[in-house]
């Protein structure tokens, strides 16, 4: 493709993601295909011979967009946010458009210093002291596994240069809460833990980790001549944004020289708010820690910040420093391949930067601010309304509630008819939301987040739920 075709699809292609994202809302929110439609859509042999991209919306129109849930629709509800803003859509297209390799400063000097101002901008927005110093990983789950590969190590005094985990006289130990998310489990998992090893502690009545209950599995752990090794604190746990004891979290991990690192996804976005902060009082405790930009903030998938306090100790876990990939700046620059799994880096860094620039903290701010006032309002009409229960704390922009008909108390016949309530709302197209269960309870989680989403949105999901309750 020459730069003059370049130019005017491109062109054409900007003006069909801005036409698409004016009629998002107009949109079913989830795809209502089946499976195979898509695949039933194109061709079962590639194209022998090219054939340009003329007629490329059309394609999109025809193949792609009746497959897509739209996760920047205002009435998206479900999961977690994962908003794309039209800054970090411009930042994929310069990435791309630039074709730049990040793996050391020499191969493309910016995408290292960009990454490493953005990445300090963010600390500072975060209030995370100086200690801390940030790498963009790709999700939360390849920032946990490095967390605790670097836990493995530290506990090992470096066992990778040795025999590794099997050389090990006493088994290494991960804590967790009963509520952290599946990607704790995988990454104790592949990290070599083994699941015999990994202790997924009970949880108070919100949610959040016991610590009474953490310190005698420490020390019975201890006793029985196991080495704790790691715990993770989920501030912002998957199905209820429950919040753990960070701060006594802290004082354990110093007391047994356990590595604490702090799971805050979804919620960690919420800390550019300084009212916020209250959830992670301690955090200067934590060795490492992880947020996903790309869900709340709007940086757009992928992105995730992972930020440790000892970045000596992450690269001397993943370095390696073959002859081809030695360079004259080595030991004046940072090699951004040595601090995370892949040695090949996009410059995601632009995704940041475009969206600072374009909203500034001030602008972030106020739609963290506006969402969790939306789940506020939520929160009183279900505490308002007969029939309906809250079955976690409002500490975010996540509502977890069900309905409850008058002398039902069968917990079969309860999950029953709340997914019935979900599968009507879903179905009507204007709003989607997700199940989950809580301690052996139906939920129906509102997760408020999207970009888009306004209160008159969530006041129409209420409405959607007090309908689909009242016809179930």
């Amino acid at each position: 493709m020459d730069t003059k075709t370049f130019r005017r699809l491109g062109h054409e292609l900007v003006d069909w993601i801005a036409e698409y994202r004016d009629r998002m809302g107009d949109l079913p929110v989830m795809s209502p295909l089946e499976p195979g439609d898509v695949k039933r859509l194109l061709p079962s042999q590639p194209p022998a011979k090219g054939e340009g991209l003329a007629g490329l919306t059309g394609d999109l129109d025809r193949v792609v967009l009746p497959g897509i849930t739209h996760w920047n629709h205002p009435g998206f509800f479900a999961y977690f946010p994962s908003n794309s803003d039209l800054a970090s859509v411009l930042a994929d297209l310069a990435c791309a458009g630039l074709g730049a390799q990040g793996m050391s400063w020499q191969t493309s000097p910016a995408a290292t210093e960009v990454e490493e101002v953005v990445m300090d901008w963010l600390r500072q927005m975060l209030g995370l002291d100086a200690a801390f110093t940030g790498v963009i990983q790709d999700t939360a789950s390849t920032s946990t596994f490095c967390a605790l590969l670097c836990a493995r190590e530290w506990s090992s005094a470096f066992g990778q240069a040795r025999g590794g985990m099997q050389a090990e006289e006493a088994p290494l130990v991960v804590y967790a809460s009963d509520q952290a998310h599946a990607s704790v489990e995988k990454a104790a998992l592949l990290a070599g833990f083994g699941r015999n090893n990994l202790r997924l502690i009970g949880t108070d009545d919100q949610h959040a980790l016991r610590l009474d209950l953490l310190e005698r599995a420490i020390q019975e752990d201890l006793a029985a001549g196991r080495r704790p090794c790691a715990m993770v604190a989920a501030i912002g746990t998957t199905a209820t944004t429950a919040v753990d004891p960070l701060e006594g979290m802290g004082r354990l991990s110093a007391d047994y020289g356990i590595w604490l690192h702090v799971d805050a996804a979804m919620a960690g976005t919420a800390m550019i708010c300084p009212e916020a902060r209250w959830m992670w009082k301690g955090i200067e405790e934590a060795d490492s820690l992880v947020l996903n930009p790309h869900k709340w903030m709007g940086t757009g998938f992928d992105l995730s910040a992972y930020f440790t306090k000892d970045p000596e100790h992450l690269i001397r876990v993943m370095s390696t420093n073959p002859s081809y990939l030695h360079t004259d700046q080595d030991g004046q620059v940072k090699n951004l391949r040595d601090w995370g799994i892949p040695l090949g880096r996009r410059f995601r860094a632009l995704k940041l930067w475009f969206l600072l620039k374009d909203q500034g903290v001030e602008g972030l701010q106020a739609r963290i601010r506006r969402d969790l006032a939306n789940a506020q309002w939520l929160k009183a009409q279900v505490e308002a309304a007969g029939g309906w229960e809250l079955m976690a704390p409002v500490n975010l922009q996540t509502v977890c509630l069900r309905h409850v008909p008058a002398g039902v108390t069968d917990e079969d016949d309860l999950r029953a008819h709340n997914l019935a309530i979900q599968g009507r709302v879903n179905k009507g197209g204007r709003f989607y939301l997700t199940p989950s269960v809580l301690k052996g309870r139906q939920i129906l989680r509102v997760s408020i987040g999207s970009a888009a989403t306004e209160l008159s949105d969530v006041e129409g999901l209420w409405k959607a739920l007090l309908d689909a309750a009242a016809a179930v």
